[in-house]
């Protein structure tokens, strides 16, 4: 029998949930969840499950998974080397076929299955299918030391066709999708998960773009989880990439936060899943849990920037 504390406090959290509800009810959020929460089952009903809560809400919500560990593992079982640069991932042709199996396969499914699971309408997509994510392959690139770099079958977006999750938005369906992609003549291609959510955020007018990993967010020193940066705009996240802060994974990620909210995404959050309903504590609370990345610090709200009111 549920006490009258435990009541009061259910009762509690519903009155301080509501005004972000009538806030984010029918917005668009863009979900992006690194592959190594999904080799986990508990950590992946967790994720979902706050996930759901969203859809469940009224708030439209695309989620977009990694899927690099796994990736790596199957690799490493294969024989097949797996190499970096600057954290992203090298893609040759075997490298390709291991990516294919895994984020179209095992991590889409397993998702779409725990969705089931929840009772959310999910439907899974990569961006091969029906032309999503239009793209071309990376042409070899200048290196850090001036060599040059070829990323192998990894794809550079040309468009995105945003209509193709707007129409299963529309039909009260949750789209799960995998960042694979090919171009015209249809060979596969790679493409880093953190920048086919920035695209996707950008196309659809999201509110929100969420990046959810395994660090707290932002850190001013990577070697001190207490440095963690509560809000942070364009301008000081280059500047952190600029002193090297920044490194192997959040590279690509503060990329794709600078294009994202370049292309008129309003709010960007860094959080953690290894913190229990971040993503419930950061939509659903004034102090959220990680960093929040805007244009310009001076927008933010007081709320936002941690004041009393």
């Amino acid at each position: 029998m549920t006490s009258k504390r435990d009541r009061a406090i259910v009762v509690s959290a519903l009155k301080h949930a509501a005004p972000y509800i009538r806030l984010f009810k029918g917005k668009v959020f863009v979900i992006k969840v690194g592959g190594e929460v999904f080799a986990d089952r508990a950590l992946t009903n967790a994720l979902v499950e706050q996930v759901g809560i969203l859809h469940q809400v009224g708030i439209r919500t695309v989620l977009i998974h990694g899927g690099g560990p796994q990736s790596t593992k199957l690799a490493t079982a294969l024989g097949i080397d797996t190499k970096f640069i600057e954290g992203r991932r090298v893609t040759d042709s075997d490298s390709l076929s291991v990516a294919t199996m895994i984020l179209n396969g095992q991590v889409n499914t397993r998702i779409l299955a725990t969705c089931r699971d929840l009772q959310i309408p999910a439907v899974g997509i990569s961006g091969v299918d029906a032309g999503l994510i239009r793209a071309h392959k990376r042409p070899p690139v200048e290196g850090k030391d001036g060599s040059s770099v070829d990323y192998g079958f990894v794809g550079d977006i040309d468009s995105v066709e945003a209509d193709i999750l707007r129409k299963q938005l529309d039909n009260g369906l949750m789209p799960v999708v995998s960042p694979l992609s090919c171009d015209e003549s249809g060979n596969i291609l790679n493409i880093n998960a953190d920048t086919v959510a920035a695209a996707i955020a950008a196309e659809l007018n999201a509110e929100k773009l969420i990046l959810v990993t395994g660090a707290s967010g932002i850190l001013e020193d990577i070697n001190d989880p207490g440095s963690l940066i509560s809000y942070i705009d364009r301008k000081h996240l280059k500047e952190l990439k600029k002193k090297g802060i920044l490194a192997d994974g959040m590279l690509p990620k503060a990329a794709a936060i600078d294009a994202a909210i370049e292309n008129g995404v309003q709010r960007v959050h860094v959080i953690s899943y290894k913190l229990p309903d971040s993503i419930l504590l950061e939509v659903f609370t004034n102090e959220g849990t990680g960093t929040l990345v805007v244009d310009d610090i001076n927008a933010l709200t007081p709320e936002e920037q941690g004041e009393a009111i």
